[in-house]
């Protein structure tokens, strides 16, 4: 089937309640008339004469896995369960940026052993403490570009020291409920069609993560295809001081 037919019958699909994740939920649990989800399935390299039953479910609770998918196959009077954990990102625009972690400084603290002098920094960058120098572009909190370059070489050095872990841990998680895959969707209005690219998990690692450790023209911090920025928003509440990191999904459908 082409990739044109692909993105009609989604369409139509879409037209039915494509909102969140029970949209994947319900197009894998009726993978059997979905044509969305046999093209996901022989995505993830499954053969669909081979397979007896598939089961979704959408994960609750803070986990990097939205949808478990069960899938159970029969080849040659073997019976094999395979569990896959699927992150879901649905996209209105593909041009925009999607939050793919945000937590309270003294979570990352915890996570990744952030030494006392970059935590101290990192506050001052999230507004958890107020402006150390004289003018701040902003009353609330400090940009990147604002720490002195002694700084801003001690933060990239943390980031860049810890790299391969920090993005594991916001793109991929930890556990039994650590995303194996990511499916992203993206929904163009004007049509109401839908594309989509279902990828392992490692390949989204490599994608997003692969390139320099940088400070940005407007004072965030980007690890390769990751921004690194303060929240902000949240009509001034507290939230506002969280660390968040952000991607643009719509890359891996190109």
């Amino acid at each position: 089937m082409d990739n044109e037919k692909l993105v009609k019958l989604g369409s139509t699909t879409a037209k039915n309640g494509f909102k969140n994740e029970i949209f994947v939920v319900n197009e894998f649990n009726n993978w059997q008339e979905s044509e969305l989800a046999k093209s996901w399935l022989l995505s993830m390299d499954y053969k669909l004469d081979e397979i007896e039953y598939v089961n979704a479910m959408k994960v609750k609770g803070s986990y990097k896995a939205d949808v478990q998918v069960e899938i159970k196959i029969e080849i040659k009077l073997q019976k094999l369960t395979d569990i896959q954990n699927l992150q879901v990102k649905l996209v209105s625009n593909p041009k925009g940026f999607n939050q793919i972690d945000k937590r309270w400084l003294k979570k990352y603290q915890e996570m990744w052993d952030i030494p006392n002098d970059v935590y101290e920094l990192l506050q001052y960058f999230t507004g958890e403490k107020a402006p150390k120098i004289e003018s701040p572009k902003d009353n609330r909190r400090m940009f990147a570009t604002e720490f002195t370059i002694k700084e801003q070489e001690l933060l990239l050095e943390f980031f860049q020291k810890n790299k391969t872990l920090i993005i594991s841990d916001i793109l991929k998680g930890r556990g039994q409920l650590s995303a194996e895959w990511m499916l992203v969707i993206v929904r163009l209005k004007k049509s109401n069609e839908i594309k989509w690219a279902l990828e392992p998990i490692n390949k989204v690692l490599n994608h997003f993560g692969n390139g320099e450790v940088i400070i940005t023209p407007r004072g965030s911090f980007k690890i390769g295809r990751i921004t690194i920025q303060r929240k902000g928003g949240d009509n001034g509440r507290k939230t506002a001081q969280m660390l968040q990191f952000k991607i643009n999904p719509a890359e891996l459908i190109g």
